[in-house]
């Protein structure tokens, strides 16, 4: 992180300056909708949609990078002309150039080389500037080193996301969500479904449901090829893949120290052709494009209901929608590029129309 001198009455007054404009985002930013996905009545299980795709950078991330950014202002850390840098495989860093730019301050994304060019265009739309790495898992060392090179602050948003949320409160994702499901026939959800990419969110919830004495229980969905369900299943926190995710967003090669596995009720593998089916799936169902993430969580979410039928129990189920699907036109959602990648989404598919049909998971039949 940059030195700046102590007490320089000129970085604090530009540093109380920055805060407020930060702050006026977030008040003239209306929280996100809840969204109740169509299930049959009967079934006495409702299914909702936190639609985080409706904030100004079109993302869950949002949140995260207003986050990010008050903290590291209130650390001292960025002052004027501070150059930021960040490790993202996109929506983050599409964030945090939208506040970098609001500020005035130059902002880096170090991201792989494989991130999709429509999220490479919408950070530079924002103002940032792209730094593409062939190996996915160099990509936090890489911009760690950056930073240094440049005299600037590295964000580190997998090390800070857990601790620059207001977790208990002040309109976070969690207050956000039972708030709008106050006047819900299930106020109280059974379950919240979330990806894991930083963490961030996971812990947020965890601990929101946990200061509030809420029964909800939270379950985090992980992508393959990820860190995160292999450690959390064999208690391994040292767990390492070596390998980046194809659901961008969430997923990491090695668990995050913003992942708090304690406050996490249950974890679910999510196979990357699930991912795209559900994603699919969701997307007809709701007359919008959504992305590749959010397909993971719907999966997650899919699942449980089904369990919860089985078990003869009522009661909703909130997940989120992290982002928009027009990110992803040459990617998810090209035959091409699924067939490329060699995935085949044939199964998950008739596991999707089974569920949204009869409310069945496999297993149940």
């Amino acid at each position: 992180m940059p030195h700046f001198e102590r007490c320089d009455p000129a970085a604090r007054d530009w540093a109380r300056d920055a805060i407020a404009l930060v702050e006026a985002d977030a008040n003239r930013s209306a929280d996100t909708h809840l969204l109740p996905f169509p299930l049959p009545a009967s079934w006495g299980i409702d299914l909702y949609l936190k639609d985080e795709s409706s904030h100004p950078t079109g993302s869950l991330k949002h949140r995260l990078a207003r986050s990010l950014f008050l903290y590291a202002l209130c650390n001292g850390w960025i002052g004027p002309g501070t150059p930021v840098v960040e490790a993202s495989s996109g929506s983050t860093a599409v964030s945090e150039a939208y506040f970098a730019r609001m500020l005035g301050l130059e902002f880096i994304a170090v991201m792989p080389a494989a991130t999709s060019p429509e999220k490479i265009s919408l950070i530079e739309f924002q103002g940032g500037k792209c730094h593409l790495v062939d190996d996915p898992t160099a990509v936090v060392a890489t911009a760690r080193d950056l930073a240094v090179q440049l005299d600037g602050h590295f964000m580190d948003q997998f090390t800070y996301a857990e601790r620059a949320t207001d977790w208990r409160g002040n309109n976070n994702i969690a207050e956000s969500i039972y708030a709008q499901l106050g006047l819900e026939r299930h106020p109280e959800p059974a379950w919240i479904v979330v990806g894991a990419g930083t963490g961030g969110t996971s812990a947020t919830i965890g601990r929101y449901a946990r200061y509030r004495r809420f029964a909800t229980r939270l379950c985090v969905v992980d992508p393959e090829g990820s860190a995160f369900w292999p450690a959390y299943q064999n208690h391994d926190w040292q767990h390492c893949t070596g390998r980046g995710s194809r659901i961008e967003g969430i997923g990491r090669p090695r668990v995050e120290p913003s992942f708090q596995p304690a406050v996490v009720d249950r974890m679910i593998q999510v196979p990357d052709a699930a991912s795209l089916a559900a994603m699919r799936a969701g997307s007809a169902v709701l007359g919008r494009r959504v992305g590749g993430s959010t397909g993971t969580n719907l999966w997650g979410a899919f699942g449980l209901i089904a369990e919860m039928r089985e078990r003869g129990e009522h009661g909703s189920v909130v997940t989120l929608i992290c982002d928009g699907g027009e990110r992803y036109a040459d990617t998810y959602y090209s035959d091409a590029w699924v067939a490329a990648q060699g995935l085949d989404l044939t199964g998950p598919a008739a596991t999707v129309s089974a569920f949204l049909s009869r409310g069945i998971w496999p297993g149940d039949a």
